[in-house]
């Protein structure tokens, strides 16, 4: 494989996970980590990519107000339109991190009154204005690369919390390995606020379909709702149908 072709594999990558490991690129590429290394180096000097320890960033996921480097923002705006419509009237919501949360809280309708707890100050900040949410804030750990926060302090709020329904996002979904992700921390506090949702909204642009991260959050059985840019009725998503309701 040419090294653009190899780049734009990471590109792509980078996109649709918002975060990647050089180990994986490795392996998926059949290249060595050094020249993984040396191609992630090159991308963040041409400001293509966030590089971190370990692996990289893409920049809308790193830098998510920016809007210009929003990745699918068309995409990610329908399934925000589509989680809207499981918003009830008084409601108290789990609302989760990443780029397609906050479009999600960008046009969440004035006339809802309800209860919001999140893990993203981001989250916070674009509802904070709204004139009939009360906005919870979870305190813990912020992470610096996915601006969440994480940590027992989290999980112990959590289990406190009996939310109507949550609004996941999620790095990895499949049939055979469910729902999953690449970092510890982040599946602890998942799987926590699974646990104190009586209902959850995966909420995942198409590409994501059929992929897998290392570190399994849970089964597809334990979503209720699965809401992804594509149409419903489309044969891309028939098989996820028939384990969870597909919006």
């Amino acid at each position: 494989m040419l090294k653009e072709e190899r780049q734009q594999h990471i590109i792509s990558q980078i996109n649709i996970h918002n975060k990647v490991l050089s180990t994986d690129l490795s392996a998926q590429l059949n290249v060595s980590e050094d020249t993984i290394r040396r191609d992630l180096n090159e991308l963040a000097e041409l400001g293509k990519i966030v590089k971190v320890y370990g692996g990289a960033l893409s920049k809308s996921f790193h830098y998510p107000f920016s809007g210009r480097e929003i990745y699918n923002k068309d995409g990610k705006k329908e399934i925000a339109r589509k989680a809207v419509g499981l918003v009830e009237d008084g409601m108290v919501l789990l609302v989760g991190g990443g780029t397609t949360m906050i479009e999600l809280a960008r046009i969440f309708p004035e006339n809802i009154h309800c209860t919001i707890f999140t893990i993203s100050p981001l989250v916070g900040l674009e509802l904070a204005e709204h004139p009939n949410i009360a906005v919870n804030l979870l305190a813990g750990q912020l992470a610096a690369n996915s601006h969440i926060v994480t940590g027992s302090q989290v999980i112990s709020q959590l289990s406190e919390i009996k939310a109507d329904l949550c609004f996941l996002g999620t790095n990895g979904i499949s049939i055979t390995h469910g729902i999953s992700d690449s970092d510890w921390e982040v599946v602890q506090v998942k799987k926590a606020m699974i646990n104190s949702a009586s209902k959850t909204a995966l909420l995942s642009i198409s590409e994501k379909l059929d992929s897998m991260q290392k570190m399994k959050i849970c089964n597809l059985s334990a979503i209720d709702y699965l809401l992804t840019d594509l149409d419903p009725q489309s044969v891309l998503i028939e098989k996820y149908a028939s384990i969870v309701s597909v919006i």
